[in-house]
């Protein structure tokens, strides 16, 4: 098992920034790929980025390229998501998740082994 516990998410004008965390517990964090996904109200939960297990290769949304950065500390067990240029439109809860071996499918929620509670960002205009 491993535990995720995601914080960092708030109230924030549009143009500003967010660091989103996402501290693991449990089974060796540097195994899993770490993603991170959103879920705007009403609709699906929906990929935003991915940081490989073993190169630190990233990827991301297109909705979010050049604005969003993810990053992993594996010494902390801990992954970040820096969010800026915050958009009205990037609102939603955002959760952490773990992947013992997503490959190509790192866009799919179902590939993901692990999921924190969700951190709520709101980003008014």
């Amino acid at each position: 098992q491993v535990q995720l516990v995601e914080s960092g998410g708030g109230l924030v004008q549009a143009g500003g920034s967010l660091r989103l965390s996402c501290a693991a517990s449990g089974r060796t964090f540097s195994n899993y790929a770490m993603g991170w996904f959103r879920r705007a109200p009403g609709k699906e939960r929906m990929f935003v980025s991915v940081i490989n297990r073993s190169d630190g290769s990233t990827r991301y949304a297109d909705s979010v390229k050049g604005r969003f950065g993810i990053a992993r500390d594996n010494a902390k067990n801990t992954v970040y998501l820096q969010m800026n240029s915050l958009k009205p439109e990037d609102t939603g809860v955002y959760y952490c998740a773990a992947s013992v071996d997503a490959g190509r499918h790192y866009t799919e929620p179902t590939n993901y082994n692990y999921w924190g509670q969700g951190t709520q960002v709101t980003v008014s205009s």
